[in-house]
């Protein structure tokens, strides 16, 4: 591992810095859609990384079959996956709520294989073409590297929802009404606000940043089956680390898991897959609730 640290440039280092935070953004964006469903109903949503997978193939079918614009795609797809996902909670989770988490768990990890084998018997198992929008064509030297415009794109867009979801949740009176609605939901009911409706709104809305991040995702990764499977186990260990139902420690943790593995890829590329686990035992070691958990969750 000390072979590579001579070889660290300043360029180096800025360019991993950038791929990191283009990476992290994408584990801030589906791991915040996964800590607000844990944080608000109690569910561990296994079937998150296949709403992202399903948001992706919606982009595709939208632009491919239906000759639709991105844009439209970007507004349309999140919306499918959340109608979705409302269809998943009325049908089935609504009947887990009050219930261990373990019975939510089997129950979403059950669907995700049934989503992605019904995907891979329509689509095959190999990845599909998807082109980034015109004007976000083309990108930008920054001497150290060169920078694709859509990149840029997608952090930025990253950051904005991500702040605007934890501003509602955190700082308005729609958050303080989703917050106590899981801690007294009488009390809630007694204001004249309708929970069950409240919380089937937030599963959607949680199912649905997973869609927008498949569309954001899809220009860059080949749109596939398994692209869900293999970013879910990624985001629990994000959502552990920051801490169970954490929000803002969510966002943090997913930008800076990205830089770490991206880090990890050029010091020692062995570790790159593993490193982020290695720092969720530690995190658990030391502090079971996570790093900006509520001490009294502990772990899960």
């Amino acid at each position: 591992m000390t072979g590579y640290l001579p070889h660290l440039s300043i360029d180096i280092v800025l360019g991993q810095l950038l791929l990191g935070l283009i990476n992290g953004s994408f584990y801030a964006l589906l791991s915040l859609g996964l800590s607000i469903i844990f944080g608000l109903l109690n569910i561990i949503n296994f079937v998150q990384g296949a709403f992202f997978m399903v948001g992706a193939f919606v982009a595709y079918f939208l632009l491919q079959s239906l000759g639709l614009s991105y844009w439209t795609a970007l507004l349309l797809a999140p919306v499918v996956v959340g109608i979705f996902a409302i269809l998943i909670e009325q049908t089935m989770l609504r009947r887990l709520y009050k219930l261990d988490h373990v019975y939510g768990w089997l129950l979403t990890f059950g669907l995700s294989l049934m989503l992605e084998s019904g995907f891979r018997q329509i689509y095959g198992i190999s990845g599909k073409r998807y082109s980034a929008p015109e004007a976000l064509s083309g990108g930008i030297d920054l001497d150290f590297i060169f920078l694709p415009t859509y990149r840029v794109w997608v952090v930025c867009a990253s950051a904005i929802i991500c702040f605007c979801v934890w501003y509602a949740i955190e700082q308005t009176r729609l958050g303080s009404y989703l917050r106590a609605s899981t801690e007294n939901a009488v009390l809630v009911r007694a204001f004249g606000i309708n929970v069950p409706v409240l919380l089937t709104i937030t599963y959607g809305f949680g199912a649905a940043l997973a869609g927008f991040a498949g569309v954001l995702a899809a220009p860059i990764f080949q749109v596939s089956p398994a692209m869900g499977s293999n970013v879910i186990v990624v985001l629990f260990a994000v959502v552990v680390i920051g801490g169970l139902g954490s929000i803002a420690g969510t966002i943090f943790t997913g930008l800076i898991v990205g830089i770490i593995e991206a880090f990890t890829k050029v010091l020692y590329p062995e570790g790159s897959q593993v490193v982020i686990f290695l720092l969720m035992a530690v995190v658990l070691a030391l502090k079971p609730s996570g790093l900006f958990g509520d001490p009294r969750l502990g772990a899960v």
